[in-house]
């Protein structure tokens, strides 16, 4: 009204504000459906990202489990015209803290409906799916040094001095001393000046790809809301890609540093086999096990390698090559991004890696690395099994069956195909999809694409080769990656190698 009395609230609009928080709090679906407007235009939103669409918050709200207890202490009306009108009212959340949600309500035939929505809940101190521990730091590095100003998420298999390793396993840490010392790695970022924030989350024991955690939590994918982030260095990569730390220190068994990283638009590395000290990290499969790290640039990713690399000669100059055969493995949206970088880059030779035997390596390396894993945590781990979660269990317990002569078969096979890979790539810079797919939804990482991506990631384990993970995005804005593989020692120059290539849009 032209006097600045208050428009009166259209018939009906509150009965429906009433409704839809009834059956937030009964968790009632149907209702919930039926109370959104249906079509691909109604949009949802909070911190995590915005939901497009009547299906995808559908989805979301079926999958969640139901929205925190809360009480409405104020609302807030504007209405635009008899038919439209914002409603925006706080609430009070049982676990204490404040929240808020704006909705844009419309009056249609079948009665009022939410055509968009934001929500905000006030944050908890600490993110425990991305977080075991933090401080503000935790450790202080050095008063200066090359890393000064940086920070460090440590993934939860290093040693920390005055704190436990946790494995990932709430059972594991329970029974775990407390560090004396830091683990050598950790201890060399301390002394070139970086604080380290705290201990990241990882996937238990590190056995896994896709970064879901049944424990505590699976860590947010800032670049991907509500996909998954990828593991098992899944909570360093998070806290990277959030902007909680600038770096995120991890392992790589069989892709577990590259995978988050090219689910979540990070540059990484797995470093070359025995480059990098792994005193004071617990162990999955040695022969496989290397220390990474992740950053949001490469020039970071290079100086964070100036530290923890031993030295080597200046890089030198070498062919690109775009391995054909494993570019086909990726999914279309994929194999588009990496065709258009390659497109951008200049000289890249496109050649085949000619991995007809890719299921073969796939094979040994499962092989070897389940049979060293039982060989490592057999003696915790075998009155234990009930504690892991079921993904785990299941691997340790077929390890646990494994054939002794089927071992040895396939360390012999290791033998012959490490050198075998080792050849393929000789002097060249090698380039394939770090993983086949964007990020999945949960629910949407089978066997399959486990299969699929360990073929890709395995060949860099079983080589013991450096590989650099350049962060693209997909033409729907997805973050994927394409890996640049050489061979092993050359480390250092892949990492200059990636300080030349632009950012990604």
């Amino acid at each position: 009204m032209t006097d600045g009395t208050p428009d009166p609230l259209p018939d009906g609009l509150m009965d429906a504000f009433w409704d839809y928080e009834a059956a937030l709090m009964a968790d009632d679906l149907a209702a919930l459906d039926r109370l959104f407007a249906p079509g691909p235009a109604t949009l949802r939103t909070d911190a995590a990202g915005t939901l497009v669409g009547h299906d995808q918050i559908s989805a979301f709200r079926g999958g969640r489990g139901g929205a925190p207890r809360r009480t409405v202490v104020d609302i807030q009306v504007q209405v635009v015209d008899a038919a439209n009108a914002l409603v925006v009212a706080t609430t009070e959340l049982a676990r204490g803290g404040r929240g808020a949600q704006t909705q844009l309500w419309q009056r249609r035939p079948e009665g009022w409906v939410v055509t968009a929505a934001h929500v905000s809940v006030s944050p908890p101190a600490i993110d425990t799916r991305v977080w075991r521990v933090v401080g503000d730091p935790l450790v202080t590095g050095a008063e200066d040094g090359p890393l000064a100003r940086e920070t460090v998420a440590v993934k939860d298999l290093f040693a920390v001095a005055g704190q436990k390793v946790g494995a990932g396993s709430p059972a594991y840490l329970a029974a775990a001393p407390v560090e004396t010392r830091s683990a050598r790695a950790v201890q060399r970022l301390l002394d070139a000046g970086a604080d380290v924030t705290g201990i990241a989350r990882t996937d238990e024991f590190a056995w896994s790809l896709f970064g879901d955690n049944d424990h505590y939590g699976t860590p947010p994918n800032p670049h991907a809301p509500r996909r998954l982030p990828g593991g098992s260095t899944s909570g360093s990569a998070t806290a990277t890609s959030l902007g909680h730390t600038s770096i995120g220190l991890g392992t790589d068994t069989g892709g577990s540093i590259r995978v988050p990283a090219a689910w979540q638009g990070l540059w990484s590395i797995r470093t070359s086999r025995n480059a990098v000290a792994r005193d004071g990290v617990l162990a999955l499969a040695p022969t496989f096990d290397t220390v990474g790290w992740t950053t949001r640039d490469a020039d970071l990713l290079a100086r964070v390698g100036d530290v923890l690399l031993p030295p080597a000669p200046p890089p030198t100059t070498s062919d690109v090559v775009l391995a054909t055969d494993l570019l086909a493995l990726a999914a279309p949206d994929v194999r588009a991004a990496i065709e258009e970088f390659v497109r951008g880059w200049g000289n890249v030779v496109r050649a085949p890696f000619d991995a007809h035997d890719l299921d073969a390596w796939r094979t040994t390396f499962t092989l070897v690395q389940s049979a060293e894993a039982w060989h490592q945590h057999a003696t915790w781990v075998a009155t234990r099994l009930h504690t892991l979660t079921p993904a785990v269990r299941g691997r340790f317990e077929a390890a646990a069956r494994l054939d002794p002569a089927e071992v040895g078969a396939a360390a012999d096979r290791l033998t012959r195909t490490r050198l075998e890979i080792r050849h393929r790539v000789a002097d060249r810079i090698v380039l394939l999809p770090t993983t086949p797919t964007v990020a999945p939804l949960p629910g949407a990482a089978d066997q399959s694409l486990r299969e699929t991506m360990l073929g890709l990631t395995s060949i860099a384990g079983i080589g013991g080769l450096p590989a650099v993970n350049v962060p693209l995005r997909t033409a729907d804005g997805l973050p994927c990656g394409v890996c640049l593989v050489a061979a092993p020692g050359r480390d250092r120059d892949l990492l200059a190698l990636a300080r030349t290539i632009p950012a990604p849009g």
